[in-house]
């Protein structure tokens, strides 16, 4: 076997680069290369989720091509979709080691070489691939194998070869799996109709569809991996529907026909509410109204100076069930207090709902009380991550690997009960099932997310103000698809209201909404 010699330009690569060897799990090192290579590159989470599901797919069946107890591969010797894997199992079965050590490291090497390669592949245009290869490289180093090992002779050539066989056949797969990788994963028929929103500037550039998708255009855009981008994001893959999926049905699909388009969607809920701008309506009339009003009213929540405090321990809140129907929205959210309305108590008190002990511990929650709007903001943060994230299919691995397959190594149990299984086993095991959730999530939501082509609400609340208000017709600025007015929240700026010389500006007549400014008012 090739071994690198120590000389300082690889002592450098050591020292320099993200390197996970010091785990005793080479699947979980090889995980974290892919969350750092998804950190370095544009955030994309269709793109990132297919990508964690086939690095996924490359450790589970190279663990279970040295498995002959109990597993078969998912991948290798199958069809999935219209692509088929040939192995050759008859001729590769003598190749597996006996001795239990062996075979671990032979899965251990398959592994890492199937991982370096589709890794190599797919992130080597993303903007930080300097980095992400030094990354890459100082694993492999680390392991002692060597990267000019190209051979995709399984039979004759080792646990290397299988590794990069594996990963020459996920590429091949990925060209032909819906993706359009080798245009880069842009769409092929979906055009958006409407001009882009540049939020620094007031209005909505014109907006010709309220109902319909709009490209944000900033004077600098800084993405939620970090990365500068210097052209307009394009709607992200609004025909994500035809990527293969992993348990994804045939019966949970629904093809939905837009002017010269057909969308495959899966679990469709059907077509959004729209807002229809010849007839006046109040926040209780129109869900359309009723909703974006809801993102005002929130985020007017996010001020941690409000003085409302919330315990937010389990012990206080709870929710088990699914999303009701959108008819239902306005007994299941509370638009004015925030939160849902079961969080809330009919003496006005917030909390106590929650769950009555922790079945870890048999004991009560103790109480968490924070600010609302430092509860809001978390959250909302924690959602995007930026600028330095793996993004949301990424963010239920970094859990993963940090609260669950590392410090319960040794003790994993199926569900929790019977017998412990081998770490290796549980580990490629748990990828696997949690990257086909987060790849399928990904199909689901962005299949239905490219049809329906809904509004943003930045976009829907500043057309709505352009518009004016839907209350009153002998007040100024009435229009049917304006905001419905609320004293003290929303309201029209007269001659007498505190905005109306705003700025040195004459804002009489125009709308005004009761809102948190932002962080930089913290």
């Amino acid at each position: 076997m090739f071994r690198y010699i120590l000389s300082t330009s690889i002592l450098f690569i050591l020292t320099f680069s993200v390197n996970f060897s010091q785990t005793d799990h080479m699947a979980i090192a090889w995980n974290e290369q892919v969350l750092e290579a998804i950190r370095n590159d544009f955030a994309r989470p269709t793109v990132h989720a297919r990508n964690l599901m086939h690095s996924s797919t490359i450790m589970y069946d190279c663990w279970a091509a040295y498995d002959t107890t109990s597993s078969e591969q998912y991948f290798l010797g199958n069809t999935i979709g219209s692509f088929t894997s040939v192995f050759d199992f008859e001729n590769f079965e003598p190749n597996i080691p006996s001795n239990s050590l062996e075979k671990k490291k032979a899965q251990e090497v398959s592994m890492s070489y199937g991982v370096y390669s589709l890794i190599k592949h797919r992130y080597m245009n993303s903007p930080q691939w300097p980095s992400t290869l030094l990354n890459i490289n100082a694993q492999m180093a680390s392991q002692d194998l060597d990267t000019l090992i190209v051979s995709t002779d399984y039979i004759n050539d080792g646990p290397a070869a299988l590794g990069n066989y594996l990963a020459e056949q996920i590429i091949a797969f990925g060209m032909q799996d819906g993706a359009n990788e080798a245009g880069d994963y842009a769409s092929t028929c979906y055009t958006s109709i409407n001009p882009n929103i540049q939020p620094e500037e007031p209005g909505t550039s014109g907006i010709i569809d309220p109902n319909a998708w709009q490209a944000i255009e900033l004077s600098i855009l800084i993405d939620q991996s970090g990365e500068v981008i210097t052209e307009v994001p394009p709607f992200l893959g609004p025909e994500w529907g035809e990527v293969q999926g992993f348990a994804l049905r045939d019966s949970n699909l629904t093809h939905v026909v837009i002017d010269s388009c057909t969308f495959k969607t899966y679990y469709n809920p059907g077509p959004p509410v729209y807002l229809d701008t010849n007839v006046a309506s109040s926040f209780d009339e129109s869900l359309y109204k009723w909703g974006f009003g809801m993102v005002i009213k929130w985020s007017e929540h996010l001020d941690p100076s409000d003085g409302v405090m919330w315990d937010i321990s389990p012990g206080s809140l709870k929710y088990d069930g699914e999303t009701p129907p959108v008819e239902e929205f306005a007994n299941f959210y509370d638009w004015e207090r925030g939160g849902l309305v079961s969080w809330h108590n009919e003496d006005g008190s917030f909390g106590g709902n929650g769950h009555e002990e922790n079945p870890f511990t048999g004991l009560p929650y103790e109480p968490n009380i924070v600010p609302r709007g430092d509860y809001g903001r978390v959250i909302a943060e924690f959602w995007a991550d930026g600028p330095d994230s793996e993004t949301p299919p990424g963010h239920w691995f970094t859990l993963l690997n940090d609260f669950i397959l590392v410090p319960q190594s040794g003790e994993h149990r199926w569900r929790g009960q019977g017998p412990i299984i081998e770490d290796q086993e549980f580990i490629v095991k748990s990828y696997l099932a949690l990257a086909g959730a987060m790849h399928d999530c990904a199909i689901a939501a962005w299949s239905n997310k490219g049809c329906y082509d809904y509004i943003r609400p930045v976009s829907a609340i500043r057309y709505m103000a352009e518009k004016g208000q839907s209350t009153d017709m002998t007040l100024p600025n009435y229009h049917p698809a304006g905001l419905p007015l609320v004293p003290g929240f929303i309201e029209v700026v007269d001659d007498d209201h505190p905005l109306a010389d705003f700025g040195d500006e004459d804002h009489v007549g125009e709308i005004a909404i009761h809102s948190w400014k932002g962080p930089d008012y913290i």
